[in-house]
């Protein structure tokens, strides 16, 4: 069912719009099934399962990581990781950019923004952007900013995640406006998982995480 699952959710996505199969918690042998039928780009939120699977997995394999990273597991996943999607502090965006240039690489972060009614989600919020008011996000060579993150309420009621999801869209053109006008490379989105990605298209995802409606229910 994972091939049939997958197939019919890429039916669904516009072009433009990137689909990371959300892996963690799922088997080599699970994934493998994504694999087979041609999907490259995964996403955990473990580092040392990333880690694990990195080591055993496809070498053509993209992983994503999305999940809340404390900055001292950076060093464990800067040598093969592919997007960030969860930068939520300017001192973990420093630690991704000294650990990319011990590993001679630059790493694609996606800044996560607090958008839901939960205190327990992680997040900047646009009052927290002093790195970005002051340019020194610019002394960091070795990341590159590509975007924002943020996760939605977990609630039936869809009006106020598509607000949440709204209120992310503009967060993303506010930085566009006041700080990445003349860099191409920010234009990403990664909003919308398995209960709520049609709501992220509507509001302008290019990035989503699904799992559970690929892979199934969690045991």
């Amino acid at each position: 069912m994972i091939a049939e699952n997958l197939k019919r959710i890429l039916s669904e996505i516009p072009e433009g719009v990137q689909l990371i199969v959300v892996s963690k918690t799922r088997s080599n042998e699970e994934i493998m099934e994504a694999y087979n039928a041609g999907h490259r780009i995964f996403g955990e939120n473990r580092v040392h399962e990333m880690v694990d699977k990195h080591a055993e997995l496809p070498d053509d394999i993209e992983w994503h990581f999305i999940g809340h990273l404390q900055r001292n597991k950076v060093k464990y996943m800067a040598d093969f990781v592919s997007l960030i999607h969860s930068v939520d502090s300017y001192k973990l965006l420093k630690e991704v950019n000294k650990r990319a240039r011990k590993a001679d690489r630059t790493i694609d972060c996606l800044l996560q923004f607090h958008i839901a009614d939960e205190e327990a989600k992680f997040g900047l919020t646009m009052d927290k952007l002093d790195f970005l008011d002051s340019g020194q996000h610019k002394e960091l060579t070795n990341v590159r900013i590509r975007g924002v993150m943020g996760m939605a309420t977990f609630t039936e009621d869809e009006d106020q995640v598509q607000r949440e999801f709204q209120l992310l869209k503009s967060i993303f053109n506010q930085l566009k406006e006041r700080y990445f006008g003349q860099n191409a490379e920010f234009a990403d989105i990664s909003m919308g998982m398995s209960g709520d990605y049609r709501l992220g298209i509507e509001a302008g995802s290019t990035m989503l995480r699904i799992g559970s409606d690929i892979f199934g229910p969690r045991e």
